[in-house]
């Protein structure tokens, strides 16, 4: 009777351990199917794909961000800000500006302008590096009529190396190295 029982419980432990090692490689497999869908440009299918991996392993990220890409390329905004909001609250430092950014992108896009404020400042905390944050957080503040924030951002953004926001400055105004360098705006 215990030779059973111990044969039942092993059985069960090596059932439920290959189970998870399968779940795992199918929804990278499905990541996989999906990423080499979006290269080719069948989006929906990139998608279904996409969604099939996170179904299969619901912190994955990854899946998580490109389906959220995917879906912003549909123009299917809400899904994507969903899917950019899985990855902020999936915790991974990395992961979670990135979604802060990529959210704030599509508000900027409807033209929530004043809701991707807050999210470009996020990334940018979570982030201090990120010039395409001060970028399209200086374009966000001049489509709410913050123009010296614009100048700031887009200061900041040039800063680290964004060549739009050094053109733009160049053009507008050919002094911008010259503005005193104010601590990073957050």
């Amino acid at each position: 009777m215990k030779r059973i029982i111990c044969f039942i419980t092993l059985a069960s432990v090596f059932i439920l351990l290959t189970s998870r090692v399968t779940l795992a490689e199918s929804a990278n497999s499905f990541f996989n199917q999906g990423f080499d869908m979006h290269m080719k440009g069948d989006l929906a299918g990139a998608v279904r794909f996409y969604s099939k991996a996170v179904e299969n392993n619901p912190s994955f990220t990854m899946a998580y961000q490109m389906r959220g890409i995917a879906m912003q390329q549909l123009k299917k905004y809400p899904q994507a800000m969903n899917d950019y909001s899985m990855l902020i609250t999936a915790g991974e430092p990395h992961f979670k500006s990135i979604g802060y950014y990529n959210r704030g992108i599509v508000k900027n896009i409807i033209g929530d302008f004043a809701g991707a404020i807050p999210d470009f400042t996020q990334a940018i905390g979570l982030d201090k590096k990120m010039a395409a944050a001060f970028f399209h957080r200086g374009i966000a503040k001049s489509k709410t009529g913050d123009l010296f924030g614009r100048l700031e951002d887009f200061c900041e953004a040039a800063r680290l190396g964004d060549l739009t926001a050094e053109t733009w400055l160049n053009t507008y105004y050919p002094a911008w190295r010259l503005l005193p360098i104010t601590a990073a705006p957050t």
